[in-house]
């Protein structure tokens, strides 16, 4: 280490030098700010020193020396697991932290947990904030979506360098304050619902098209960066182009065949469902997409249901080329959808929590860096720019046209795949959220006689005010 990469002077320390951390604090070094990394791995810090040897960073392996170059106040980032993990780096660092000095929690924390630390460490004179970040490995190198929460001083304090480091569509920066407390994280962990619920759908529409209509892996990899073109332009349909694209480099066939069908998830897509149940909004897109990761993990239980359940899938009988452009027309229906529930969810979180959510922002920050990036996000910043406190976006006469126009593809390859036997529970859920949300009438009436009848629940009346109970054992 050179002479003049020591000393405390350095404006930001990350802690944790994996693949994101690195990247980060490489991509904030890029921009000109010293920079300094540890990790308790001495060959992961002197890696992070090599790769950014023409840059003002510095590093070590020693926590205290580590602190002992930052500039004070001291900013010190964190990108390590969420959960235990968390709470060791934090108690580890206030052995060397002082009043005035900011922790920036960058992982995917529970954003409940980012509640308790946030006040833990305020009441020490320690500022604390849970900030999600968006874009993988090659985002966090060049530019993510940043969502940090906490206290506005907390984030005036990072925000050039936040703002260096994100991403920028037409100039602005993909970072923005999310809010107070956990709402960064809070925000991140919706963004990752969402983004459950989109790679949900387009695995289906690969399924449709796989084993509905027979298409081989050429001809799928040329329909996504088809897609890419037009409406449903986005970074998720992007890779997914590129994917099937890929060749493997030891057995040489395509990669996509090579893996297994069983989908890994690290927890968000599941707070997030948990989230909107505590809060009573309904999210049958992302809830479902997390489900159907657990189901494809059971594949020796699948094996023995194919068994005992046999029922050939029937073979599509029409035009191909015009399935492919109602299954497009669907998939556009569908993500929509999967958009407007994760922002109803922020709508409601925003006021239950105390957030104060900018939704327009929020809606900004994400078509940059962020992996559910998408053309879709334009449209949908356009409506809380009308609109700010919108409920939910289909509430939005121009938003729910686009939808209307494409809800009868969406009912038609729901019902084709259905009568094929290949599973969509996304589609389909994506459907059933239009249809029961527009439906002036629900029959859950029979389901509050039910439980008064059981349960002596009570119900209401349409024909007068009060509680009604029945006793419906009377004849």
């Amino acid at each position: 280490m050179k002479a003049e990469k020591t000393g405390s002077r350095f404006e930001l320390g990350m802690i944790g030098l994996g693949v994101m951390g690195r990247n980060l604090l490489l991509n904030m070094a890029d921009h000109s700010f010293p920079v300094a990394g540890y990790d308790r791995d001495p060959a992961k810090v002197n890696a992070f020193l090599k790769e950014g040897a023409s840059h003002d960073v510095s590093g070590s392996s020693d926590l205290a020396a580590f602190i002992g170059l930052l500039k004070k106040p001291r900013a010190v980032m964190m990108l390590v697991p969420a959960g235990l993990a968390v709470d060791s780096v934090i108690n580890e660092l206030l052995s060397f932290l002082e009043p005035g000095d900011l922790i920036i929690d960058a992982g995917n924390s529970d954003y409940k947990d980012t509640d308790i630390r946030e006040k833990a460490l305020y009441a020490k004179g320690i500022w604390f904030m849970g900030m999600g970040v968006s874009g993988g490995e090659k985002g966090a190198r060049y530019g993510p979506s940043i969502m940090p929460g906490g206290r506005p001083e907390a984030y005036e304090r990072v925000r050039p360098i936040l703002e260096a480091s994100s991403a920028k569509v037409k100039g602005e920066p993909c970072v923005t304050h999310i809010g107070p407390g956990s709402a960064g994280h809070f925000v991140k962990m919706v963004h990752n619902g969402i983004e459950y619920a989109l790679m949900q759908l387009i695995s289906e529409s690969y399924d449709l098209m796989k084993r509905g209509l027979g298409l081989g892996n050429r001809e799928l990899e040329q329909v996504y960066k088809d897609w890419n073109k037009k409406e449903l332009s986005g970074y998720l349909m992007e890779i997914t182009g590129e994917i099937f694209g890929r060749k493997d480099p030891e057995t040489k066939k395509d990669l996509i065949d090579e893996i297994k069908g069983a989908a890994a998830q690290k927890g968000t897509g599941m707070w997030t469902s948990e989230s909107a149940m505590e809060l009573s909004v309904p999210t049958p897109s992302i809830d479902v997409s997390v489900a159907m990761r657990n189901l494809s993990v059971l594949h020796d239980e699948r094996s023995i249901a194919k068994s005992n359940l046999p029922r050939p899938l029937v073979s599509f009988s029409g035009d191909c080329g015009e399935f492919v452009k109602r299954l497009e027309s669907a998939l556009y229906a569908s993500m929509l959808l999967v958009y407007s529930q994760g922002m109803a969810l922020l709508s409601v979180a925003s006021s239950h929590h105390g957030y104060g959510l900018d939704l327009e922002a929020i809606a900004r920050i994400w078509r940059g860096g962020c992996i559910i990036r998408a053309t879709i996000l334009e449209d949908i910043r356009n409506v809380y720019r009308r609109s700010p406190a919108l409920p939910n976006l289909l509430l939005d006469p121009a938003f729910s046209k686009i939808v209307a126009d494409h809800q009868e593809s969406l009912r038609s390859v729901a019902t084709e795949a259905i009568r094929m036997g290949i599973p969509v529970s996304a589609i389909l859920s994506t459907l059933s959220y239009l249809d029961a949300y527009r439906s002036e009438w629900l029959p859950s009436n029979l389901i509050q006689a039910q439980r008064d009848f059981f349960g002596s629940h009570t119900y209401e009346r349409i024909d007068r005010t009060g509680v009604f109970h029945t006793d419906w054992d009377e004849s």
